[in-house]
């Protein structure tokens, strides 16, 4: 059974359509990369996961509990962290902790116990006496994160964790998910950070005004964006022949010419060749070389661009929002 599961979720404000049709299948231990230009429908999909909201009509699923039934039993299988965490003036980071432990229905030396392991695990013991809103936004993510694990959900739905931080915190906030995934957490998580996404998530979903245009594992989103081969190609001397020459090749569908990195003494951009190649039986992109040679050019480079998921995310969407 799966630990999240939607079935035709859909989700309507009057007329506007913000979820159409959803099917999620998200695994247990899976690590769920949930993509999309802002308006898509991630937000709300998460608050519907996370009991917040009702559906609009189709069923979402949490370790085989239905949402709008039994939010009861739900609530405490999940936990839910929102790209901006409120909290009470003047409270300290043991005091916030120590409150919602209460809430969750944890008392006394155990609540003792599982506020320090939180506050450990998530790196902020030290912060323990801090006013909460004296915190940075990367360690008031962190206690966010601190703040739903209390009561040890089995379901992590996070909704833009590492919006608005920078390098540093957003590398701590990284590294933090990663352990929870080595524990054996179900995450959800929307980011706009993709090449993080591809880095700690098993499983990706890429959302479009409210429709799911592509799930699967993130090599397999990297091989539905491969069209063709995008070459970039340098050459010593003539740069707009050698472009000129390519460009009347077979299997060539774009010939441009681009500045390269400052790679020259004098720090002048190299320009590079790039090419967009469709291979076909017979013929391959590695022939390009021995074409270039033949008529008389010095390759100075020859490289594949590499397809990330920021470029699959790229060629996969067409920047729609609701």
């Amino acid at each position: 059974m799966p630990m999240i599961e939607t079935i035709n979720l859909t989700k309507r404000y009057g007329d506007l359509v913000a979820l159409d049709n959803l099917n999620l299948t998200i695994e247990e231990g899976d690590c769920f990369g949930f993509i999309g230009p802002n308006g898509a429908g991630k937000t709300t999909t998460i608050k519907i996961l996370a009991t917040l909201l009702k559906p609009s009509s189709g069923q979402a699923q949490i370790d085989g509990l239905t949402v709008g039934y039994q939010n009861r039993q739900i609530r405490p299988v999940i936990g839910y962290v929102p790209d901006f965490m409120g909290a009470y003036e003047d409270m300290v980071v043991m005091e916030y902790l120590q409150f919602f432990a209460s809430a969750y229905g944890i008392h006394g030396r155990e609540r003792m116990k599982v506020v320090g392991d939180v506050l450990e695990l998530t790196d902020l013991a030290y912060k323990s006496a801090a006013e909460v809103n004296s915190l940075s936004r990367g360690m008031q993510q962190r206690l966010s994160i601190a703040r739903v694990l209390l009561h040890d959900p089995k379901v992590l739905l996070m909704d833009e964790p590492a919006s608005g931080l920078d390098p540093r915190a957003r590398i701590e906030i990284r590294e933090l998910l990663k352990e929870l995934k080595r524990m054996g957490k179900t995450i959800l998580i929307s980011s706009h950070i993709l090449h993080e996404l591809a880095e700690l998530c098993n499983v990706v979903g890429i959302i479009e005004k409210g429709k799911l245009l592509y799930s699967g594992s993130v090599r397999e989103i990297l091989k539905k964006a491969r069209v063709g081969h995008v070459i970039h190609i340098g050459v010593a001397e003539g740069t707009e022949r050698a472009a000129e020459l390519l460009g009347g090749l077979e299997g060539v569908r774009r010939v441009g010419v681009i500045d390269g990195e400052d790679t020259t003494e004098t720090g002048a951009p190299v320009r590079v060749i790039h090419v967009e190649y469709e291979e076909a039986p017979g013929r391959s992109y590695t022939d390009l070389p021995n074409v270039l040679v033949n008529n008389g050019f010095r390759i100075a480079q020859f490289s594949e661009e590499a397809v990330n998921l920021e470029t699959a995310f790229m060629r996969l969407t067409k920047g729609l929002v609701q």
